[in-house]
């Protein structure tokens, strides 16, 4: 089976795999180059182990997105010990770091981390909300309803849509009820096809 989630090695970076964490840790921080922090990231997934979580979170902040995304997908390779410590990232100052902490939790099957989302869900960022309700469109669970359907009036027509498409997913005849009712108030066109969709 290939691993889907393994970056390219980087040139130079051949013995990395060898080293401790604490190593993986300082490239993964400190290293100029954007590759070899992606590998030290990938690395330290591969670890699972807790001591990764927090400098993982920490990469959310990278200047390079493929590192951030790395760093998404070795905190989803440790596993459910990273759920708390990504609920708590939930509450970070930067909102950049809350709708990653969002998309991480959603790619983990806990159900701890639908408590989180579900709060991500009021975030005064636009950004944060849609991610809380695409990580509840993969939960699944119905406590998310109420919260989901109050963002169906939610200003970004982006949010509003995933909102619908989280609804749908989880489903149900509140959702149902709700989603034909905001059909009846919602003005735009590309809102109302997903709602159609949705009532399918």
């Amino acid at each position: 089976m290939t691993d889907t989630t393994r970056p390219p090695v980087p040139k130079g970076a051949e013995n990395l795999a060898k080293q401790g964490i604490d190593v993986l840790i300082s490239t993964l921080h400190n290293s100029a180059d954007p590759a070899f922090r992606r590998y030290a990231a990938y690395l330290l997934g591969n670890a699972r182990t807790p001591l990764a979580i927090r400098p993982l979170i920490e990469a959310f902040g990278d200047l390079d997105k493929s590192v951030r995304q790395q760093a998404i997908l070795a905190l989803v390779a440790t596993g459910k010990a990273a759920t708390e410590p990504l609920a708590d990232a939930m509450k970070d100052p930067k909102w950049e770091t809350r709708y990653r902490a969002a998309e991480a939790l959603g790619k983990l099957a806990d159900e701890k981390a639908i408590k989180p989302l579900v709060q991500g869900l009021r975030d005064n960022r636009d950004h944060v909300r849609y991610m809380a309700a695409k990580g509840l469109t993969d939960l699944k669970d119905s406590t998310a309803i109420d919260p989901l359907i109050i963002l169906l009036k939610d200003d970004n027509r982006f949010v509003r849509t995933m909102a619908v498409r989280a609804l749908s997913a989880i489903g149900g005849e509140n959702a149902k009820t709700a989603l034909r009712d905001a059909l009846a108030n919602e003005n735009d066109e590309k809102v109302k096809e997903a709602m159609n969709e949705a009532l399918k």
